[in-house]
């Protein structure tokens, strides 16, 4: 009997770099290649071709990308294509084949849907300089994304990204740059895959987008992201659903009626001011109306109670004084943030701030970086302090059977940006449970698996019997 022999798969070595917005375009090209009939590999050495899905937002981003490009070149063996996609590659276009000899291709973000096509083009190219596919126009989303789900799991948490691009004119920002202009996914699409992903056991939503209040803008949908919620609120196995990426001054009552109406929606809004300062915020050509914060911030509260707010700063702006950084501190003692991630200014060339005067030196940057962290801890610290002997819905990410412990996180903690929850004994991966709170840090938690609860309150607490 003759043994047949199919054709070996081609595989394919994918590395991606930066923010989750990232990740999902990773995971939707990995699915296209799939679909194609490549393999993934988790060694460069036994992929046929190399791919890099790079960042670009700041400048250490992109030094690491660049690092990571050049050690592949390095390495890479005769027949193997290394390829730059995303963020860098749509910033730097043929620049980046300069500063990285070796490259075989260079796609962008606007067109990552034809990976495969574009690898057949590199891969067919006799040519010794690099294939560029760096088209300018947005994105068109929904029949042009070929049926690759624009979603990440991580666990029983996935990323899905509901919207590309930003039409903001935030003087720091390469993004619109880099994604073009706001493109919204049609709803039923978005829903289609969070039924999807409840489907094969997906307990956490974590919906991502440049900027997340601005979805439907584009579709002419008024209050998009709200109705937006509570239809997904009604799909079957979902637990939580959390919101990240809410732009300043678009938080609108219908948006804090619906989270606060919809169990299923985490009480927790991660909402990016940059700076406590107008004048400051008006040089970033960002919302400068602090008013407008400290008013939205209460009646978020109000209408949310154990609502977590976590927001990021950007110290150092060019023309930053002393003062402005004092407001900034105020503001931030004012306010009372759950949750802060706090950045020194970068230099974006291309952007307006580059070329505005007073650039602030390093060294100011770094100590008003560390004030205002320290800051931050101490607040963080109370609020945190202010959890133990409550009991708390926790989602078990993983345990250590020989340490008899367990990780989780409570609806106060996005994946990998917050804290965690540090448990004595083991509970089930994957599950929801109730943990009592018995210590507290500036970051994380410490608890106990808590049993014979009443009903989960719709807060993310429990109350015991």
């Amino acid at each position: 009997m003759t043994k047949s022999h199919s054709q070996p798969r081609k595989r394919y070595h994918l590395v991606s770099l930066g923010c989750s917005k990232n990740t999902v375009d990773s995971d939707s090209i990995a699915q296209l290649l799939n679909d194609s009939g490549y393999s993934g590999t988790e060694t460069a050495k036994n992929a046929d071709v190399l791919i890099v899905n790079t960042c670009g937002f700041i400048g250490p981003a992109r030094d690491e990308s660049i690092s990571t490009l050049r050690d592949l070149a390095k390495k890479k063996r005769k027949g193997q294509q290394l390829i730059a996609a995303g963020c860098l590659s749509q910033l730097w276009g043929p620049r980046l084949a300069q500063v990285v000899p070796g490259l075989d291709g260079v796609i962008g973000t606007r067109r990552w849907m034809d990976m495969v096509e574009f690898i057949d083009g590199v891969r067919g190219r006799a040519k010794p300089e690099p294939l560029y596919h760096l088209p300018t126009d947005a994105v068109t989303v929904g029949e042009d994304e070929k049926g690759a789900m624009r979603t990440s799991v991580q666990g029983v948490s996935s990323y899905l990204k509901i919207s590309d691009g930003c039409r903001r004119p935030c003087a720091f920002c390469t993004i619109p740059a880099i994604k073009g202009t706001l493109k919204s996914r049609q709803p039923q699409l978005i829903l289609n895959e969070a039924r999807q992903l409840a489907n094969n056991g997906i307990r956490e939503l974590i919906l991502i987008a440049q900027d997340l209040t601005d979805y439907g803008h584009d579709l002419g949908l008024r209050d998009g992201l709200a109705n937006l919620l509570n239809d997904m609120c009604s799909i079957n196995g979902l637990d939580w659903v959390r919101l990240m990426y809410a732009y300043p001054g678009a938080v609108t009552d219908r948006l804090i009626e619906v989270m606060a109406t919809q169990p299923k929606i985490v009480k927790y809004l991660d909402i990016p001011l940059q700076h406590g300062d107008p004048g400051v915020l008006r040089r970033m050509r960002r919302p400068a109306n602090i008013d407008w914060v400290y008013r939205t911030v209460e009646k978020m509260r109000k209408a949310i109670p154990n609502l977590c707010v976590r927001t990021t700063f950007i110290v150092g702006f060019p023309g930053e004084t002393e003062q402005e950084f004092g407001n900034l501190m105020k503001f931030v003692d004012d306010l009372q943030f759950d949750r802060v991630g706090v950045f020194n200014y970068s230099f974006e060339p291309g952007t307006p701030s580059g070329d505005m005067p007073d650039q602030v030196p390093d060294e100011v940057k770094e100590q008003r970086r560390e004030a205002l962290m320290v800051k931050q801890q101490q607040i963080s610290l109370v609020k945190n302090q202010s959890f133990v002997g409550k009991t708390m819905l926790t989602l078990i990410e993983g345990n250590d059977e020989e340490k008899e412990m367990s990780i989780g996180r409570t609806y106060r903690d996005a994946p990998e940006v917050d804290g965690l929850v540090i448990i004595d004994g083991l509970a089930p991966a994957g599950e929801i449970v109730p943990v009592k709170i018995t210590g507290a840090m500036e970051y994380d938690l410490e608890g106990t698996v808590e049993l014979n609860l009443a009903t989960p309150t719709a807060n993310g607490l429990l109350m015991p019997v």
